[in-house]
């Protein structure tokens, strides 16, 4: 990331420092009832779901059926391509033609968080809409960039993604059976998705309690199943008061959080929530989120079957996912006029 500017140093240092605890972490919950035929063990899971999702919007998964060694493939890939030269690793640069591949934070007009990524989608092409605008129905397609070495790094991240995808439908259906939905509600939402996935990697940091590995933000796809390693950093905003609380790594556990799409299809019902990332200056880090999301083309808006004329009225108007991820998108390479998109903007007033 080379040597901390003081630009950058003052960009942050007045950011709040809010206290960290690490009591009553996040719900940690066994899927092993999904390979039962036990329908008790499995309404129980079920409710386990639920409950995480609406006082957390956080929760890990153990006994997930991703197999062991395709995480490891992946984690040791992901650890052999960061240590490259800068050089190497910017032969598969992202850019404004090309958002897929090696990112370090260097060429945008934001500042930039404490850590380097590589991303790739998991269809290919995926199809979004070419701009922002309402009226271009344009589209592009999103290719993937693949570096040349490590020479089994395509095949690690392409198995990997197959099986962590897996689990994402797994989880998306005990989400939809906790609002009281059919199993496979959302899954016609994803015939033609926007998933991709990210590898990070947080250098040491000389100055980590000025720096963030990532700030506070919310996740505005769907679902976000996440693999970090042992040195952890992760925080979540707790909902009941606010406080900031550490994510304790659970060896070979997942952690999921609900996005923005699923606040809205559930009219707030599962809030997404506020999460960061801290740097640590003895130990680099890293971990692989995979975002889950639905077809371009997809209207998100609160489902009907979770509505009434009464205290149930919706929420937020309908917008088409793939223009939202247009404009933020946009923001990623262009200092815009406007507030970067956020699923607020599509409140209705009257709520």
């Amino acid at each position: 990331m080379g040597e901390v500017d003081s630009a950058f140093i003052q960009a942050i240092e007045h950011r709040p420092k809010l206290a960290v605890t690490e009591a009553d972490g996040i719900p940690l919950i066994d899927l092993s009832p999904l390979n039962s035929s036990d329908s008790k063990a499995i309404a129980r899971l079920v409710a386990e779901i639920g409950d995480a999702c609406k006082n957390w919007g956080f929760f890990q998964v153990i006994n997930h059926g991703v197999p062991l060694d395709c995480r490891e493939k992946i984690e040791s890939a992901s650890r052999t391509f960061f240590t490259q030269s800068l050089e190497e690793k910017s032969k598969v640069r992202r850019g404004e033609l090309s958002p897929m591949g090696y990112y370090d934070g260097e060429h945008t007009k934001n500042v930039r968080d404490w850590k380097e990524v590589f991303d790739f989608v998991v269809e290919v092409p995926t199809l979004i809409p070419a701009s922002h605008e309402p009226d271009d129905k344009e589209l592009k397609m999103l290719h993937n960039q693949w570096p040349l070495y490590p020479p089994n790094f395509r095949e690690a991240c392409e198995d990997y993604t197959r099986e962590t995808e897996k689990l994402s439908y797994k989880l998306l259906e005990l989400i939809s059976l906790s609002l009281g939905l059919p199993a496979k509600r959302f899954n016609e939402f994803f015939k033609d998705k926007t998933s991709f996935l990210r590898l990070n990697y947080y250098p040491r940091c000389p100055v980590p309690h000025l720096a963030l590995g990532v700030g506070r933000h919310k996740d505005a796809g769907a679902l976000t199943v996440l693999a970090q390693d042992d040195v952890g950093g992760l925080e979540v905003k707790r909902k009941t008061d606010g406080e900031w609380i550490r994510v304790k790594p659970t060896p070979n556990a997942y952690i999921v959080n609900v996005g923005d799409i699923i606040q809205v299809w559930s009219n707030d019902k599962y809030e997404s929530v506020e999460h960061r990332v801290m740097v640590n200056s003895e130990k680099e880090r890293f971990s692989i989120p995979f975002f889950f999301n639905p077809a371009h083309y997809t209207m998100v808006e609160p489902l009907k079957e979770l509505l009434d004329d009464h205290q149930n009225r919706a929420k937020y108007k309908a917008f088409n996912w793939g223009k939202f991820v247009a404009a933020r998108n946009l923001s990623n390479f262009k200092k815009l006029d406007v507030e970067n998109i956020q699923i607020y903007h599509f409140r209705k007033s009257d709520q």
